[in-house]
């Protein structure tokens, strides 16, 4: 997977998802933010899930930017990646851990 050339997660859980820390995926999904202005667009997150090996990136993208993006801008806030966790973990083979 991918993945792990983006990052260097923790370990891989028995299902196979990368487990990371909440600071960790934040960390890992910056490196996406493709014109580095802080925010996380919609293509930013279609790369997040192509780069991981994910089909349909267009749809899943918008899914996660609907999912998380609480003020309605159409991109996801520093203060809104806590919102994208359950997509990350359904869509994007992350498990958040403590």
């Amino acid at each position: 997977m991918a993945f792990t050339n983006c990052y260097a997660a923790r370990g891989v859980s028995s299902d196979g998802k990368h487990e990371m820390t909440i600071d960790e995926f934040k960390q890992w999904l910056k490196r996406f933010d493709l014109n580095n202005d802080g925010l996380i667009s919609e293509e930013d997150l279609r790369e997040a899930v192509r780069v991981n090996g994910g089909w349909f990136s267009g749809r899943k993208s918008r899914l996660g930017i609907r999912s998380a993006d609480k003020n309605g801008n159409g991109f996801i806030e520093e203060s809104e990646i806590n919102h994208l966790v359950e997509f990350a973990q359904k869509y994007l083979g992350v498990r958040i851990i403590a």
